[in-house]
């Protein structure tokens, strides 16, 4: 992603560390206006989704920007949306490092940041400065001190708070690195939560007179039976999205290498396959009632249609920018509007 810093130099860094080197180095190269030397502008191919328009159907998935930080520096490598967040109601410092792998023989990164984040007040704040305007996704969260029968009211809270300033707003239930927050996947768990939300929604909706789409975003790690009946409470509760997949705790694939045995939710290659299950299962069991925003391993333009044609209307990407660089975004953009 770096116009200055070779992969081996960065692969070299603590991966958390180059994180943030990179960023600070897509923002310096924005600033002085050379993004264009390193990032080539996919071609338009509009996409309504959620009753918005996306330029393109290539988007960033969330974790990459928790903080709204980077908005405009990211939106100048040609995605058509930009998901920020996970973001919390209060700020919280995440898991203990190392928190963060590189899996190379795998391309591959396992994670337990556990949403760290600076609040959702210093988002809103960053969003304000920000120049983007075109569509942005926001992600909320859990703070992992809020007991889970309190849950709701954290994503209540951040709703209230992101609402005016997203386009769209994603709802993270599926990160394994919060303790239990999986569960707000069960039943009467995500029934409940979804009642709320979508109660809120229209309370907020009608207060702004602006209606903002949710979206859920839901794990890989899902059988058949619970794809169906998280399928028939989004569509009950008229939700306007859902996002396939999160990380997963599975270490299929990467039991060869030493990193495997580190705790978190793996993402990259590994996952592509789980991921693109669970999109053509949800799609149909959906029947085209919700839009379905695929993303997991997505490393190539074929990886990315191969998400289209299982039923997503829209990709994101994330760990295929460490391997592949901000090409990725161009090429997933092509592979798609050339399959039109």
């Amino acid at each position: 992603m770096c116009p200055f810093i070779i992969r081996p130099l960065l692969f070299s860094l603590d991966p958390e560390t180059a994180h943030h080197a990179v960023l600070n180095s897509l923002q310096a190269a924005h600033a002085l206006g050379l993004t264009p030397l390193f990032a080539k502008r996919p071609a338009g191919n509009p996409r309504t989704v959620m009753g918005l328009t996306f330029p393109n159907p290539v988007g960033l998935a969330a974790g990459l920007d928790k903080n709204g930080e980077y908005i405009d520096a990211l939106a100048a490598l040609g995605f058509g949306f930009i998901e920020v967040g996970t973001v919390t109601p209060r700020p919280q410092p995440g898991n203990p490092k190392p928190r963060l792998f590189r899996l190379p023989g795998a391309n591959a990164i396992i994670n337990r940041m556990g949403f760290n984040n600076h609040g959702v007040d210093a988002l809103v704040e960053n969003v304000k400065r920000a120049q983007y305007r075109g569509i942005l996704g926001i992600n909320i969260g859990k703070n992992a001190d809020t007991p889970m029968e309190r849950a709701a009211d954290d994503y209540l809270t951040g709703l209230r708070k992101v609402y005016t300033h997203a386009s769209y707003v994603a709802i993270n239930i599926s990160s394994p690195n919060t303790k239990n927050l999986r569960q707000l996947q069960g039943g009467d768990e995500l029934d409940a939560l979804l009642a709320q939300l979508k109660a809120e929604q229209q309370d907020l909706a009608e207060l702004h007179g602006k209606y903002v789409p949710l979206a859920v975003k839901i794990a890989p790690d899902l059988d058949k039976e619970q794809i169906q009946q998280i399928a028939a409470l989004l569509m009950r509760h008229r939700i306007d999205g859902v996002i396939a997949t999160n990380t997963t705790l599975s270490r299929e694939g990467v039991e060869h290498l030493p990193q495997h045995k580190e705790a978190g939710g793996l993402s990259g290659a590994p996952v592509r396959d789980k991921s693109t299950a669970v999109i053509r299962e949800l799609a149909a069991a959906l029947q085209n009632t919700l839009p379905i925003i695929g993303v997991g391993g997505i490393l190539g333009g074929a990886d990315a249609l191969e998400k289209i044609q299982a039923g997503a209307a829209l990709v994101q990407v994330y760990s295929g920018l460490i391997y592949r660089g901000t090409k990725l975004v161009a090429e997933c953009a092509e592979a798609i509007r050339q399959a039109g």
